[in-house]
């Protein structure tokens, strides 16, 4: 299927919602990896932001000159034979392991927030996810374009009005910071980390998306405001938590800031989280599945069914399980990714030409 009118908002909104997901939505990640620095979480949230402008643009471009239809040859190009087939496989692994989680995160707000069973959140996203991936990439860019603006409004207008009910107190922040609860305990250690982490699942959307836009220019635009879209949505989470700190006790800290307003806010809420998880998991399924098959044949459709049975048994697993042994070991491939990317995009930039004889 041809994408080449893919337009910088359609580049620009599948990048946000191919990133955000139900850690961050809930609030669990911008308080983990920006929230506990206090007032150094700013200048860490400007910083990932430059991050996801940045390699986006790099794996953007690649994948249209590369013409890539999974993430593999962006991998292979940036690290090499060895370097490459190595994160290619950590890659491959964690796309399926994150498509696990967020199976098992739906079960998880089925559970909590409505006293249903867990196994059928898990199927209302996998069967969701799955449906849309079969669409083909048409699809998946669709619908990851259409739920990213309204995730982004939502959070937006619920941090917005906390913030303004409930301003932030400088004083009462600095005495609250905990460097060392943070998931990493160095701000700037901290953004490359997140940064990292969720490049390393949205490589395998970013690069096939590369391949079908119309032409440079459009990628450069909509890294950029995809990037910046990231940032802002991670700094309103980031307010909203600092003006109602007692929020960072709870595992869906937005969940609990929604909530001090309505039940319906709240419910409204935690329906948004569902979406989110859904982008992200349409996404991992996508790659996961395009990295095995070539998404135009039949054999793309059976690994896509299998792959998705699958996350659905393992994410009776649980959730917190999940992740607590996910995300870390993600960010280690993240580094080695993101390293070979900025080493290849250095080497281009620095080659000096040799002279004609």
């Amino acid at each position: 299927m041809q994408t080449r009118s893919l337009s910088t908002f359609s580049i620009a909104a599948t990048y946000i919602g191919t990133v955000v997901g139900a850690g961050f939505a809930s609030g669990q990640e911008v308080l983990q990896f920006f929230s506990f620095f206090g007032p150094a979480s700013f200048p860490a949230l400007a910083l990932a932001a430059l991050l996801f402008v940045f390699f986006g643009r790099i794996i953007l471009q690649l994948g249209h000159r590369l013409r890539a239809r999974s993430h593999l040859e962006v991998i292979r190009y940036a690290g090499g034979p060895w370097l490459g087939a190595a994160v290619d496989g950590i890659i491959t692994f964690f796309l399926f392991g994150a498509l696990t989680a967020m199976a098992a995160g739906g079960g998880a707000i089925f559970a909590e927030q409505f006293g249903l069973p867990p196994a059928l959140g898990s199927a209302l996203i996998v069967g969701a996810s799955l449906a849309t991936v079969l669409l083909g990439l048409r699809g998946v860019i669709t619908a990851i374009s259409f739920v990213a603006p309204v995730l982004l409004v939502a959070v937006i207008g619920v941090s917005l009005v906390t913030v303004y009910t409930t301003p932030p107190d400088p004083w009462a922040i600095r005495v609250w910071a905990s460097p060392a609860s943070a998931a990493v305990p160095s701000w700037p250690l901290a953004a490359l980390t997140y940064a990292s982490y969720n490049l390393v699942l949205a490589v395998a959307v970013l690069a096939p998306l590369g391949a079908g836009a119309r032409d440079e220019a459009a990628l450069r635009r909509g890294a950029l405001w995809g990037g910046i879209g990231l940032g802002l949505g991670a700094l309103f989470i980031n307010l909203a938590i600092l003006s109602r700190l007692e929020a960072a006790g709870f595992e869906v800290p937005m969940a609990f800031v929604a909530g001090e307003f309505t039940r319906p806010v709240q419910v409204a809420y935690i329906g948004v989280l569902l979406a989110e998880i859904y982008t992200t998991a349409v996404g991992n399924l996508y790659g996961f599945g395009a990295r095995l098959a070539d998404p135009a044949t039949p054999k793309f459709h059976w690994v896509a069914l299998l792959t998705a049975g699958a996350a659905l048994a393992a994410g009776q697993l649980g959730f917190s399980t999940l992740v607590r042994y996910l995300y870390s070991a993600v960010g280690l491939a993240g580094f080695l990714m993101l390293g070979g990317l900025f080493y290849r995009w250095a080497r281009e930039r620095l080659r000096v030409p040799q002279p004609t004889p």
